[in-house]
């Protein structure tokens, strides 16, 4: 393997690695007086910058996997190591200082809203422009519904009506059953996404895709074997971790100085780590290949609720942090209007520019809440 073409494709890494060094070395000093707006500023689109071009380094890498295990096993690695960032981002925020007990909660529905309507309004959107109609697999997306409903309802609006324990809370035994829950419905889902119901997640054997498919190895990745492009998948991962637990101080600082909402830390999580994916979702919709971006937007929806919930209830258990899970009626509007709107859109196998436009209009109704209640 030459070491030098090597080194050139993966300059992000030496970026992110050098950060990381230096954020471990000097982090404390740098980000413990942010009171002069240029150095927070700095710090906090140093630490953005170099976690977003980590996250797409992330995505490159998965995508290349994906193009040599094939569907629906690429979807599901780009799906898990996008889901795993935004869970160790999340855990980060929450052990820095006092902690935020209701970002979970923000970040899940973040995630919810930026997939479900930002992101499969504006796919169906310009592949309708484009194309009038597109296809995908029925099947499939029923499929990821079913998972996503219950899981969605049970973890962001049952903690409300609850008495166990005070607040949109749920009780020891409640959290401990809702984590059973969640892994255990995952795990099937997985187990039939991977083996039992392959075809549930592949486009219709009648569908050609319009444009060459964009899903393919990046040059250079062509002649790595699967192993080492895992191994450059997590390198590009562990600057992630470190730098997580470091732009949140940024975060929590920004948000408490400048009385922004509560909400705002959960968007910018989702924002970060959603982007790559929701580029690559957007590009396989121009590309005719509806399928690929059901899979991904679906499919990171799923993952965050069904891995963030577990993780954050242990922290709670472990940190002995209160976790707010239940949102407030105007957030559980929403939600329930995302459920029914995405049951109506994944009715009928084709889609069209309608149905896009009418997503998108429930995304700019939840920003445009997010800063007047």
């Amino acid at each position: 393997m030459n070491v030098v073409p090597t080194i050139k494709q993966e300059w992000s890494l030496l970026v992110s690695g050098g950060t990381s060094a230096a954020f471990l070395v000097f982090g404390q000093r740098w980000l413990g007086d942010l009171s002069h707006q240029t150095w927070f500023a700095l710090m906090f689109v140093w630490l953005f910058t170099v976690i977003l071009l980590s996250a797409f380094a992330v995505v490159r890498h998965a995508e290349s996997l994906a193009t040599k295990l094939g569907e629906p096993g690429g979807t599901l690695i780009l799906t898990l190591a996008v889901t795993g960032i935004e869970v160790m981002m999340i855990s980060a925020v929450m052990l820095t200082g006092k902690g935020n007990p209701s970002l979970a909660r923000d970040a899940m529905f973040a995630v919810v809203m930026i997939a479900l309507n930002g992101m499969i309004g504006f796919s169906l959107l310009l592949g309708g422009l484009r194309y009038h109609e597109q296809t995908y697999n029925l099947q499939g997306a029923n499929t990821f519904l079913a998972v996503i409903i219950p899981l969605a309802v049970l973890g962001l609006v049952l903690p409300n009506f609850t008495v166990s324990s005070p607040g949109p809370t749920l009780s020891p035994r409640q959290s401990v059953f809702l984590i059973v829950m969640s892994v255990g419905l995952y795990a099937v889902f997985l187990a039939m996404q991977i083996s039992r119901h392959r075809n549930y997640f592949m486009a219709p054997a009648s569908l050609e895709p319009t444009e060459a498919p964009y899903w393919k190895c990046s040059s250079g990745d062509q002649d790595r074997s699967v192993l080492h492009l895992m191994l450059l998948l997590v390198a590009h991962l562990l600057p992630v971790v470190i730098l997580s637990g470091q732009i949140a101080v940024p975060i929590t600082h920004a948000i408490h100085e400048l009385h922004a909402p509560p909400a705002l830390a959960g968007v910018l999580v989702s924002v970060l780590v959603l982007s790559p994916e929701s580029m690559s979702a957007v590009r396989a919709a121009m590309g005719n290949q509806l399928q690929r971006s059901v899979n991904l937007l679906l499919g990171s929806v799923l993952a965050t609720i069904s891995l963030t919930i577990p993780a954050v209830l242990t922290i709670g258990f472990v940190m002995d942090q209160t976790i707010i899970l239940g949102l407030d009626a105007v957030g559980m509007t929403l939600l329930l209007l995302t459920l029914g709107l995405s049951l109506l859109t994944f009715a009928s196998a084709r889609t069209n520019i309608l149905l896009g436009a009418v997503h998108l209009l429930l995304f700019l109704a939840y920003v445009m809440l997010i800063f007047e209640r």
